[in-house]
């Protein structure tokens, strides 16, 4: 493709030679005519003469029309930029492909505490699936209780280790998806950041993604299942896109000093519009089973 690339170049730039040399032909062929008229002529033959190569002068080009085909090289640049974002893509899946292969050994079983749910919330009996209700339930005001944010956190917390969880989304107009520290707010409006404890990634407004990494970035759209992976002594939390197995974000370079939970938020009903629930998936790839990972759930205190 380099060479191609060359190649049309090269011809472009003997084009654009070529196109040198006969108008400095012309030039030159113009500058004698021009000092044959300023001569002095005693001779009338030769003054027709000179009238008449005022009205006839030499063939010349119509440079107006003239260019050099910079469409030669450049298509061959866009060609060859085209076929290495395609090839970059490919490679980059590769590379996801395999990463995904080794974080979902990391898988856990994670289940919904019905302590920290918000009283709009219906949780499933088997706590795999949470969606917002119309009506508020009369629940006692725990501190472990979110109000009135619409969120929800995993019984299980980690403070060291390894490990991952996948949560179906599709059919969902808003929601949230994370991990957040013990002592984040319970009681008051959150802002899903990292400063206030919080590392998540939402869907809202009904068309982008975006990671709540203080000023939000846009990441993907039409997700149906997030994959969450989290490494406790890394200081990093990744969210992937399970189907298509493309890396949506990650958080780096994290300071985690408390115990880590799963964090969910369906959002608000919105009317019908957000009724379909969060599901936590089971993780049906790699070699593991569902229920052990390389993390410890629950393990002592966190590393100093």
């Amino acid at each position: 493709m380099v060479q191609q690339f060359r190649n049309h170049k090269k011809t472009a730039e003997k084009q654009a030679d070529g196109f040198i040399k006969d108008l400095k032909k012309e030039i030159t062929q113009l500058e004698k005519r021009s000092s044959e008229l300023k001569q002095p002529s005693h001779s009338e033959d030769h003054l027709i003469q000179n009238v008449t190569s005022i009205n006839t002068p030499p063939p010349t080009k119509d440079w107006t029309k003239v260019s050099v085909h910079q469409s030669l090289y450049v298509e061959t640049v866009r060609t060859a930029v085209s076929q290495l974002e395609k090839t970059l893509s490919q490679e980059m899946k590769k590379m996801c492909d395999v990463e995904m292969k080794w974080i979902q050994q990391c898988a856990v079983n994670v289940t919904l505490d019905p302590d920290t749910a918000h009283p709009n919330l219906i949780l499933s009996d088997d706590g795999k699936q949470v969606h917002c209700g119309n009506i508020k339930k009369n629940l006692p005001n725990n501190k472990k209780r979110f109000s009135p944010c619409a969120c929800v956190l995993g019984k299980q917390g980690f403070c060291s280790g390894r490990f991952y969880y996948e949560v179906q989304v599709g059919g969902k107009t808003a929601w949230y998806l994370g991990v957040a520290r013990e002592s984040i707010n319970r009681k008051g409006q959150i802002t899903a950041t990292p400063n206030n404890g919080c590392w998540t990634i939402a869907w809202r407004n009904g068309n982008v993604y975006k990671a709540l990494a203080g000023p939000s970035v846009p990441v993907r759209e039409e997700l149906q299942t997030v994959g969450v992976f989290v490494d406790y002594e890394e200081g990093l939390v990744s969210f992937y896109d399970v189907e298509t197995r493309v890396h949506l974000y990650s958080f780096t370079d994290c300071s985690f000093t408390e115990r880590l939970y799963p964090f969910f938020s369906p959002s608000f009903n919105y009317g019908v519009r957000n009724s379909a629930p969060l599901i936590i998936s089971p993780v049906t790839s790699g070699r593991f089973n569902n229920l052990g990972a390389p993390s410890r759930a629950e393990a002592g205190p966190p590393p100093a």
